[in-house]
This record gives structure tokens, C-alpha cells and sequence, in this order.
């Protein structure tokens, strides 16, 4: 399968579930119909930019983290691509549909494609929505979120 929907199942899978080693992910894709080898997980995990962080168990998982100062790769615009359902403003608002539990990594990037005079966004399990001062920057926006889309 493409590596960009396998990538896309990685970073749900690790949403979903405490995954400690790479032979967890490995079992996790292979109940998931993918056909994968520890070596494709361990280059997925390098260029998803996963790091382990301490979880909710005190056991150590993968996670995808922010550094806050990257910009948006093309790895970002594909999987931004393949998770976004639609998008609509309604008045001042923009709003983005999701497919379930994205929505939070669609928003993040949202954030960093510094579009114009955005009063802030936030997010649910499958929407996000972006607030701005009126209409007309509201609409801009839903173009340029379309013009990402292809």
C-alpha cells in the first residue's frame, strides 16, 4: 500500500493506543491489512518525526510532537490531503470536516499555514474551526485551504 496511507495509519494508530516498541506498531498494521517490515516502520517513525514521550501509564509510547518551528513539509500536505473531508464558512467562520480523530492534526497545520488575521481555532474529533474578524477573510481562507486541496 502507498506509504502515505500507511504513514496516515500510523499516526491513528499511535492516537488510538500506547504503542511502546516498533514491534508493537508492526503487529498493529499487520492486524490493519499492512503488509510491513520493522525496517519501513523504523524509516516511517524517522520521517513522521515520532519521538517517545513518558504516557499516561508511565510507560514510554510514540508520539508525534511539535517542535513548534518546523514549516509545512509535503509529507504534512498529503496527509492533510487524505484526512480533510470538506470545507465551508458559514459567516466569519471557516470550518474543516475530518475524517474521525484528525481533526486535531488538520488544525495544527491549519495553525501553520499562517493565514490572515486568524482570531484563533480550535477543534473536535472530526471538525475544526477557524475564526475571523468577517466574512470576505473567512471566504480568502476557504480558498486557500482549496487550493492546498488540489
Amino acid at each position: 500500500m502507498a506509504r502515505s496511507l500507511r504513514q496516515s495509519k500510523i499516526l491513528e494508530i499511535i492516537s488510538l493506543k500506547e504503542i511502546e516498541t516498533q514491534e508493537d506498531l508492526v503487529a498493529e498494521l499487520k492486524a490493519a491489512k499492512f503488509d510491513i517490515t520493522q525496517a519501513t516502520i523504523s524509516r516511517d517513525i524517522k520521517e513522521l518525526g515520532l519521538i517517545k514521550v513518558l504516557g499516561s501509564e508511565g510507560r514510554y509510547k510514540y508520539a508525534l510532537v511539535d517542535s513548534g518551528d518546523q514549516g509545512v513539509s509535503n509529507k504534512n500536505i498529503n496527509l492533510f490531503k487524505m484526512c480533510v473531508i470538506s470545507v465551508k464558512t458559514i459567516s466569519n467562520v471557516c470550518v474543516i470536516k475530518t475524517i474521525k480523530q484528525f481533526a486535531m492534526g488538520v488544525c495544527s497545520l491549519v495553525d501553520k499555514l499562517n493565514l490572515v488575521e486568524v482570531m484563533g481555532a480550535c477543534c473536535g474529533d472530526d471538525s475544526v474551526m477557524i475564526y475571523f474578524p468577517d466574512n470576505k477573510k473567512a471566504e480568502t481562507a476557504m480558498g486557500a485551504i482549496l487550493e492546498i486541496l488540489g
